[in-house]
């Protein structure tokens, strides 16, 4: 095993040296529920589109900057919260005690909600105007922010309001077909949303979704007397999911087309234009409609539609008047999973040209499209991955986006020139880089972090120099004495590099011997270890370490932002490969002096969860102790779209569901065991943890079980201190 060591912060012994701190964490610290252990940031930072001026919240005030501006920088306050309360008075309605999100589409102009209404100011008027509202009870409001229209869903019907006139797109009265829900697929494949504007507000696109087939699953809520069923629908790995539609709704016309979105459009068309005889079995049929992208000129709607396994994507483009099919530009296979999780990024106005975002060469890279389906050109190519496309320039000369070319765990911003596929790279400073560009990619607001920077925000010129230091590093911890926190890499049994984060005790002495907790996600879409403040771990493991404990944690295979070879080396096997890598973790844990190998003891939650009860089941007796939360027991009990993307269904990977299945492992349990698990948990269901009780039961184990009535997946608010104060106290008892 080779250990190489590349970061080391020693974040509290600088400290204490300057400062003579001492002082320790809370619970109540590590929930950040003290916001002054928050970094220091500039609130509702924004560019005003179509200039070179930004903004941003200074006190009450918002502050409008010139970025051309010679220095220092003269800031021009537009608007005061008291001034803004003074026009809502005037027009009779109810006054802000802080800002609302407040948006400026112009440079007079800007627009906010509050109270289920939405506001249009304009600063040289001095004016406001209620510009719209809509029912209170409505939710997942979109805004069309070119003419204030908002669409709304009311239970499971979809509405919108125009100057505040309401029209029912909608009247559903079966609670089981939903319109414009955020939940279509389960928000897998990027979707955050089930309302999609046009360009120019002229149309709008939603989803459909029928669960009339879906089994219910009985969640309960206790809140009544009795308590009440509150069934949610849940299609299980393999059994009956629900079916989407998109349909387009034309305001003017008040009319709404469906889209032809099933498999008969993709595959007639292939026929007729290869000759080949049109062949349709189950796992052909589209069953996932995803990144749906309005054309910039309102004429075209395209929609990634992939077949049940998820190993077979079509792009097809629809006309948005009609909702005529009109071709497949290409198609994407791959022998596991593809994935898509953004749509086609146009070139600012241009209709005709767009870039696409695919792994198929083993890396998430940009290529060149017409809006025909021809491929222009790759434009990135590499080991490393494109992790947030933003935009081209002005003149689509330029793309910019962010990636980890330089290093694994950092994310800075590049830009590629669509010419000459020229790389530059914009932010050099080793990090994680989250930035927003102005309109012509002149200029760059960039906020950064990495391990010795809590956040910085530059402004930057388009091509990465440093203009001014708007929010210099501050770290908010320097009266709080903290271990050292060191990433470095390991290797597992094939090679490959593992990275790893350390934290250790205050006051770490190296001839003492410490217990070690092993904090594990391990599951697809994630990255723990990150060159980012704490290193990407957050201030409960620090909580942790400074118990005196060393806190391990460790990225295995299956992990995001490695590439394709990298994450689906879990494919129909999950809770192996990552297994594997996270023991290797163990090896070098117990191959350090100042590590008690009798005292190890590991947390975990949701793919986590289910990661810590097979490392612990799988390896008995080298954990003392595991604590995990809303685990996955068995992949047979987990929703359709996750679970067979990288299971498949039962029935076609019936040995990889068998030896993930932890039940079949209780026979091993050894030590102090604690589950933890929502009550009204809908993503990974209580199903799970309770067959492992009665397998335990059943077997003789002794097990600790807790539920937390009233949440959901994740234990949120002031309940999570009690979460994390049982958590800490439960090693602190038997670790």
């Amino acid at each position: 095993m080779i250990k190489k060591v590349f970061f080391i912060l020693l974040f509290s012994w600088i400290f204490i040296a300057v400062h003579s701190q001492t002082r320790l964490l809370t619970v109540e610290d590590a929930t950040n529920q003290n916001p002054k252990l928050n970094a220091p940031n500039l609130n509702q930072l924004q560019w005003i589109p179509g200039s070179d001026d930004f903004l941003y919240l200074i006190n009450d005030a918002i502050v409008r900057f010139t970025a051309n501006s010679v220095s220092p920088m003269p800031g021009d306050t537009i608007l005061r919260l008291s001034g803004l309360n003074h026009l809502l008075k005037s027009i009779n309605q109810d006054t802000l005690k802080k800002f609302p999100a407040i948006r400026f589409p112009d440079t007079n102009r800007y627009y906010f909600i509050m109270n289920s209404a939405l506001f249009e100011g304009n600063v040289a008027l001095n004016n406001l105007t209620r510009m719209n509202s809509w029912d209170k009870s409505g939710e997942n409001t979109d805004i069309d922010p070119s003419r204030f229209q908002v669409a709304f869903t009311r239970k499971n019907n979809l509405c919108i309001t125009d100057n505040g006139v309401e029209t029912e797109i909608t009247n559903e009265k079966n609670p089981d077909i939903l319109y414009g829900s955020e939940r279509v697929h389960r928000n897998e494949f990027g979707i955050g949303k089930g309302t999609f504007w046009s360009p120019r507000g002229n149309f709008l696109a939603f989803y459909r979704m029928d669960e009339t087939m879906v089994t219910d699953y009985p969640l309960v809520d206790i809140s009544s007397r009795p308590a009440q069923i509150a069934p949610t629908k849940y299609p299980m790995a393999g059994m009956t999911s629900h079916e989407v539609t998109v349909g387009v709704f034309n305001p003017a016309s008040g009319k709404t087309v469906y889209l032809p979105t099933d498999s008969a459009g993709v595959f007639d068309l292939r026929s007729a234009i290869c000759d080949l005889p049109i062949k349709k079995h189950p796992a052909s049929r589209i069953e996932y409609l995803t990144n749906i992208t309005w054309s910039p000129d309102e004429k075209h709607l395209y929609i990634a539609c992939l077949n049940r396994d998820q190993n077979h994507m079509w792009l097809n483009k629809y006309d948005a008047v009609s909702g005529r099919f009109i071709k497949t530009l290409f198609e994407e296979t791959d022998p596991a999973y593809v994935e898509p999780q953004q749509g086609p990024h146009f070139l600012n106005d241009d209709p005709e040209t767009f870039i696409w975002e695919s792994r198929r060469d083993g890396y998430n890279h940009l290529y060149l499209y017409t809006a025909e389906g021809e491929l222009i050109k790759q434009l990135t190519k590499g080991e490393w991955e494109v992790v947030d496309f933003h935009k081209t320039d002005k003149t689509n000369s330029r793309a910019f986006f962010l990636c980890n070319k330089d290093h694994p765990i950092e994310r800075r911003l590049y830009a590629v020139d669509l010419e000459t596929g020229l790389l530059s790279e914009l932010t050099p400073t080793p990090g994680t880089h989250d930035v927003k560009i102005s309109d012509d990619g002149k200029y760059i607001l960039d906020t950064y972090t990495s391990t010795h920077i809590a956040r910085q925000i530059d402004l930057l010129s388009g091509h990465g120099n440093l203009i001014k230091v708007l929010l210099p590093n501050e770290n908010p911890l320097t009266e709080y004495n903290l271990g050292q926190t060191s990433i470095f890499t390991i290797c597992n049994e094939t090679g490959d590099e593992l990275f790893c984060r350390m934290i250790k005790p205050v006051n770490f002495d190296p001839g003492t011997k410490y217990p070690v907790i092993l904090y594990v996600y391990g599951g697809p879409h994630s990255q723990l270890v990150t060159e980012s403040w704490l290193g990407g771990g957050g201030l409960f493991l620090n909580y942790l370490a400074d118990l005196g404990y060393l806190v391990f944690t460790l990225d295995n295979r299956g992990t995001a932002n490695r590439g394709s070879y990298f994450e689906q080396a879990i494919f129909r096997n999950l809770g192996e490969k990552e297994v594997n890598d996270q023991m290797a973790g163990v090896s070098y844990l117990k191959s350090l002096p100042y590590v008690d190998s009798t005292r190890i003891g590991i947390n975990g939650w949701s793919y986590g969860g289910f990661l810590t009860i097979s490392m612990f089941l799988r390896y008995p007796g080298v954990f003392k102790v595991a604590v995990c939360g809303g685990p996955v027991i068995d992949w047979k009990y987990y929703e359709v779209m996750y679970g067979e993307r990288y299971m498949d269904t039962p029935e076609q990977n019936p040995e990889g569901y068998d030896q993930s299945c932890l039940l079949k492992y209780v026979k091993n349990l050894k030590g102090k065991l604690l589950i933890i698990h929502d009550y009204q948990d809908g993503t990974v269901v209580p199903q799970n943890s309770l067959v492992f009780l009665k397998q335990c039961v059943d077997e003789g184990k002794p097990v600790d079980y807790f539920i937390y009535p009233g949440h959901e997946h994740n234990v949120r608010g002031k309940d999570r201190v009690h979460l994390n104060r049982k958590m800490a106290q439960y090693f602190q008892d038997y670790l």
